[in-house]
């Protein structure tokens, strides 16, 4: 996808003194006292901040937290937390600026935090009248926000219609060519892992994807769906028995391109859904009326692995089982070992997924690993995201 890229910009010198606007996504953890638990994404906002300081540009930043109820600012939707904690890792005081769509002031070389984007009215619904005023702010808009740009929002979608310039920043250019080489150009054998409880919340993934994959390993609730429609007993198992017939029409479609969904053929089953629940590895054919199927098996675990390690790209969404309890996180671990393992391009996304690889350390062998929740799972859809949309209409012009 053809997009205009803030870093080219800043290469070609066109950046110094200019009105810099950045929408990051700052939408961190907080707990009730309002201290940030987990601070990735401030982290991950940084580095375009700095290339633009460092650049000579006068910078505001802005970013949604929370879900606020737009026109009403309450202290709660407040971005000073967020603010503080990025001028402690900038080594520098970030002021927060409140009512600031009629106007900023910003000198070069200095950054501002504009407060809580979601609580202007019209932001959410994408108003024209808001998005040209935000326009007029600056000189040049820098979407950086991947995990919200399957909304078209003021900050996202109407406020790049009207600058002068809208590019994206590296986090968003980012997902672009990540996204791309795993989707649009992979190289081949393309292996996709979609886990989770439910098939209903990823059926449209698992049917976009049954077009263009190689192998569709499916886990967690959703394999149970399968391993019914494979004709399967699945004791009293999480699954969506009335989508039986769908799951079959995914093994079919793969099954017409000489591509496979593989059923488990042993799992991991317990009598109750507990952390100290007793684990007992059995054959997918012999799973009781009372079990309940937590995890794939060691046999099916090592299958799995060993048509990861021979794949040349790999999209995984979702853990395989339960694996917050350890007696059920065989099979996600042997999962994520295969992929830190395979030679493959890997691309993963999502929160359990996320936490999954924190949990066996595979950061740094995992090819990219997707920021957006939502936004990721749209783009397995096959969606076009809207920021990315407008991006790529303002390049062509």
């Amino acid at each position: 996808m053809n997009v205009l890229r803030f870093s080219d910009l800043v290469a070609a010198g066109k950046v110094a003194g200019q009105r810099v606007f950045i929408r990051a996504d700052l939408n961190v953890p907080q707990d009730d006292d309002g201290k940030i638990t987990e601070d990735t994404r401030i982290r991950a906002s940084i580095p375009c901040i700095e290339q633009a300081l460092k650049a000579g540009a006068a910078v505001m930043v802005t970013s949604h937290l929370g879900r606020p109820t737009e026109g009403e600012f309450k202290p709660e939707d407040s971005l000073a937390p967020i603010a503080k904690r990025m001028g402690e890792l900038m080594g520098r005081e970030i002021p927060v600026v409140a009512n600031w769509v009629d106007g900023v002031e910003v000198a070069p070389g200095s950054l501002v935090m504009l407060e809580n984007c979601r609580v202007n009215k019209g932001e959410k619904k994408n108003s024209e009248e808001l998005a040209k005023k935000m326009a007029a702010l600056c000189d040049i808009y820098v979407n950086d926000a991947f995990g919200t740009a399957h909304r078209a929002e003021g900050t996202t979608y109407g406020i790049a219609q009207f600058a002068k310039v809208a590019c994206a920043g590296p986090l968003l250019a980012a997902e672009i060519d990540a996204i791309t080489k795993a989707l649009a150009q992979p190289k081949r054998p393309l292996v996709a892992i979609v886990a989770g409880s439910k098939v209903s919340t990823k059926l449209t993934i698992l049917k976009a994807l049954s077009d263009k994959v190689d192998g569709l390993i499916v886990g967690g609730g959703i394999a149970n769906t399968f391993m019914l429609a494979a004709g399967l007993s699945i004791g009293k198992s999480l699954a969506e028995p009335d989508l039986v017939g769908e799951a079959k029409a995914v093994i079919d479609s793969m099954k017409a391109r000489g591509a496979a969904v593989p059923i488990p053929v042993d799992v991991v089953c317990a009598k109750r859904f507990a952390a100290d629940a007793e684990a007992t590895v059995k054959a997918a054919h012999e799973v009781a009326e009372d079990d309940l199927i937590l995890d794939i098996g060691p046999k099916t675990a090592a299958l799995l692995a060993e048509q990861l390690k021979a794949a040349g790209t790999i999209v995984w969404n979702g853990p395989v089982g339960v694996f917050e309890f350890d007696a059920f996180a065989g099979g996600t671990e042997t999962i994520a070992r295969a992929i830190a393992a395979s030679s493959a391009f890997s691309i993963a996304g999502g929160g359990d997924t996320l936490a999954a690889i924190a949990k066996y350390g595979i950061e740094k062998e995992v090819g990219y690993i997707s920021t957006g929740g939502g936004a990721f799972l749209e783009v397995l859809e096959g969606k076009t995201l809207p920021a990315f949309e407008i991006l790529a209409k303002r390049a062509a012009g």
